[in-house]
């Protein structure tokens, strides 16, 4: 059975010479082989990557419209007009909504700033929010992570005279709308060098040329809006996010510290995981449930006393979050997984009432757990509005995919990896349909494991706590420029269990030799079991860090793959059969027919197969049940069969190989008993505390008498046969069968869980 979840694919660096680069540059070798995986062949280039040079900020002016955008913002301040600044209600957007108040508020513009309402108003420009604010003397628009998709709404503005200045990243459709100005990093027409820039980073660019320099009051924002959007982290964003992450810990911004604070993290030690995972999902859930506006707010208040109100509300509204997205996870796995959406490369999964802001969060899971693009909608009381996310995988572009159909939808927008879309009830088929067939265009197969790469293979004598420092030298770390994995190959588990709140995550150790590191799989608790029990080495995938505890630091690696080398041989042997060993759903295979019909009897519900049966699953799980009387049974099921699993329970009433063979001394004290008189079947049955022989080896040297005509039965009476001829005792099946059945019992129950693991694989393989 397979437990590695992704396709490992592991950089080629044999071209360069690793120890001379690491000679020159200084820098540990494995730190050099990472950073000559990802493409960097000399010294000069590494060296260039790591040392951090301010040169790599690029000209705000080379930006498609920035100079008109510029001048004509600067009017409007001259003019005293009144601008809206007009945002986005995810953490992109309010950081770059924060930045372009902020700025215009010191440039002393009559300013104000705007989130629409994720459910009222939708993304991007909304009609009849333009009206309202044309209508209360709004006459410039700066639109911030938004725009480029708002040709309704900006062209309205336009024609009323109102300028619209958009700033905006994300996917260009083919008709731009007819804004005053346009600011994005790939327009057509412009030349800036980096497209990847996040909607926070266009407002910086935009806030760099206002203020004609760089405002490194606003880079803790610029940190958080690129983290928490997934663009590059390369080229300009990755020097200004370090910058950023470097002054969170120290940032004037009061509600940003309490937000920090109630949230748990350690200021100190402040990096781009912790917006990931903590700050930027704070953020954006009082986007998805409340009102946005209340965050941007939160950053730019001076009031403690407010701040500390916000803080604690928007940590409030992403525990509710929490369990909304718990709850109806729960409802779309079952959609997914039902006999209408199995077989499907794409998935389009329909709720009623499912609240519409958490439902990116539930189909990026689904991605996670099906492979299948992904786009989770829902209507509100049975409307026949249905509204929702979509998450993709890398080879198809979901933006792409559903461009060709958006004109039949109410709305549209998005990029490779993730969209918005409302669409009416009748229009689900189309969408369905639409998606389906970019999936077939694109040869998705959902069946195929996702490419995982792996930076280097590595021993566990290559880790130290200086290393890890170093690694965090060619951070931050983010999408183009992921933290350094590794593959420990070839690893034996010492001890694994299941730990969490709901135990649902792995905690294991792992030895190389003498070597040995602590590791941590999340949501991996179904094979702590198996871990327990198999004697096969494994191979991991992931990450290495440090953790402190109690003041104690120590290295540790976070396994985001876990692959079991070989045939899986999970050692439960028993010699206690009871009802529990047969809880999991597998295939039960039996050596004893009546051992197979008596567990059949109590009523348990299973797979159970006596061992030449030919209904056995092939390339599957099976678990022995009881142990084999010789190899060739043995043999037959695993050479037949090539489980890719065994799990081996071996029960054995009677152990042969302990009590072994009688001795010629016991064969002859029993003989020479009968030989004295004729014995009952209650006398036989007393012989072994007669003779002080255990009595199972009596009943068995009576069988090999019997085989050897030496003794015969008649009028219920037992004695010696007076005809006999002289045989060898192992000429006697019983005789053969036993000893046969002392060395298979040998082997299979008295091996260690390293020889039991190699006796099976030889088997499979012979």
């Amino acid at each position: 059975m397979k437990d590695n979840r992704y396709n490992w694919k592991i950089k080629d660096t044999s071209d360069v010479d690793i120890e001379e680069i690491a000679t020159e540059t200084k820098i540990n070798p494995v730190l050099v082989k990472i950073l000559v995986a990802r493409g960097m062949k000399s010294a000069d280039e590494i060296l260039n990557f790591i040392n951090d040079d301010p040169q790599i900020i690029h000209d705000p002016f080379l930006l498609h419209d920035m100079q008109t955008a510029v001048d004509r913002i600067f009017k409007a301040i001259e003019n005293d007009e009144k601008i809206l600044i007009y945002g986005d209600y995810d953490a992109d957007g309010v950081t770059s909504t924060t930045i372009m108040f902020e700025t215009l508020d010191q440039l002393g513009a009559n300013v104000q700033y705007f989130i629409p309402d994720r459910f009222k108003d939708g993304y991007g420009p909304n009609l009849e929010e333009y009206q309202r604010f044309i209508g209360e003397g709004v006459q410039v628009i700066v639109t911030v992570d938004n725009g480029v998709a708002g040709n309704v709404a900006i062209d309205y503005a336009q024609e009323n005279g109102v300028d619209v200045i958009v700033t905006d990243h994300h996917e260009l459709p083919a008709e731009l709308p007819h804004a005053f100005a346009i600011v994005h990093p790939r327009h057509p027409q412009g030349d800036y060098p980096f497209g990847d820039l996040s909607g926070v980073g266009v407002a910086f660019k935009v806030a760099t040329a206002l203020l004609e320099e760089i405002p490194e009051e606003f880079l803790d924002l610029y940190a958080i809006g690129t983290v928490a959007d997934l663009v590059s982290m390369t080229d300009e964003n990755r020097f200004l996010v370090k910058a950023g992450l470097n002054l969170i810990p120290e940032t004037q911004r009061i509600g940003l510290q309490k937000l920090i604070d109630i949230s748990g993290v350690d200021p100190v030690h402040f990096d781009e995981q912790d917006i990931g995972f903590t700050i930027a999902p704070r953020i954006n859930a009082i986007g998805r449930l409340g009102d946005a506006n209340q965050a941007v707010e939160l950053l730019t208040t001076f009031d403690e006393d407010r701040a500390t109100q916000l803080a604690k509300k928007i940590n409030d509204v992403n525990s509710e979050r929490q369990g909304l997205v718990s709850a109806i996870f729960d409802s779309a796995v079952k959609i997914a997984k039902d006999q209408d959406h199995a077989k499907s490369q794409t998935l389009v999964i329909i709720g009623h009432d499912w609240h519409q802001g958490v439902l990116g969060i539930v189909a990026s899971r689904i991605v996670e757990l099906t492979n299948k693009p992904t786009i989770v909608l829902s209507d509100q009381e049975h409307n026949e509005v249905y509204k929702g996310s979509g998450r993709s995988v890398q080879k198809l572009n979901l933006f792409q995919a559903i461009n060709p159909v958006r004109e039949q939808f109410i709305a549209f927008g998005g990029h490779h990896m993730a969209i918005g879309i409302t669409i009416k009830g009748d229009e689900l088929m189309i969408l369905e349909n639409q998606l389906e067939k970019a999936a077939l265009e694109n040869k998705l197969n959902f069946r195929d494991q996702p490419e995982f790469l792996i930076d280097v293979k590595a021993q566990i004598s290559d880790f130290s706590k200086e290393l890890v420092e170093e690694i965090k030298t060619i951070g931050p770390f983010g999408t183009n420029n992921p933290i350094p994995r590794f593959e420990l190959e070839e690893v034996r588990v010492k001890e694994a269990k299941a730990i969490g709140k709901d135990s649902s995550h792995l905690k294991f150790t792992v030895a190389d030799g003498a070597e040995t590191i602590n590791a941590i799989a999340f949501k991996r608790d179904e094979i702590t079991d198996i871990l327990n029990n198999i004697s096969n080495p494994i191979s991991i995938a992931g990450t290495v860090n440090t953790n402190e505890w109690r003041g104690n630091v120590s290295l540790q690696f976070m396994a985001d793959d876990i692959k079991i080398n070989g045939l899986q041989v999970i050692d439960k042997r028993t010699s206690n059969l009871n009802k529990n060993l047969f809880e999991k759903d597998t295939q039960y295979v039996f050596f004893n027919q009546k051992l197979m019909q008596l567990i059949k009897n109590q009523d348990i519900d299973r797979n159970l197969y006596l061992f030449d049966s030919d209904d056995i699953k092939k390339n599957d799980a099976i678990t022995l049940v009881d142990c084999p009387s010789n190899f060739e049974e043995l043999s037959r099921v695993i050479k037949f069969n090539q489980p890719q699993q065994i799990v081996a329970y071996f029960f054995h009433q009677i152990d042969f190989y302990a009590d072994g063979m009688p001795s010629r001394t016991e064969f002859k004290q029993v003989f020479a008993l009968i030989s004295t008189q004729k014995l009952s079947q209650e006398a036989v049955k007393k012989l072994g505390s007669k003779l002080k022989i255990n009595q199972e080896k009596v009943n068995f040297m009576i069988k090999v008498f019997f085989e050897l005509n030496f003794v015969k039965i008649e009028n219920g009476l037992l004695f010696v046969n007076s005809d006999v001829q002289q045989h060898q005792l192992d000429e006697a099946p019983a005789y053969k069968k036993r000893e046969e059945l002392i060395k298979t019992q040998e082997k299979l129950l008295y091996s260690n869980g390293n020889e039991l693991s190699a006796i099976l694989e030889q088997l499979i393989n012979v």
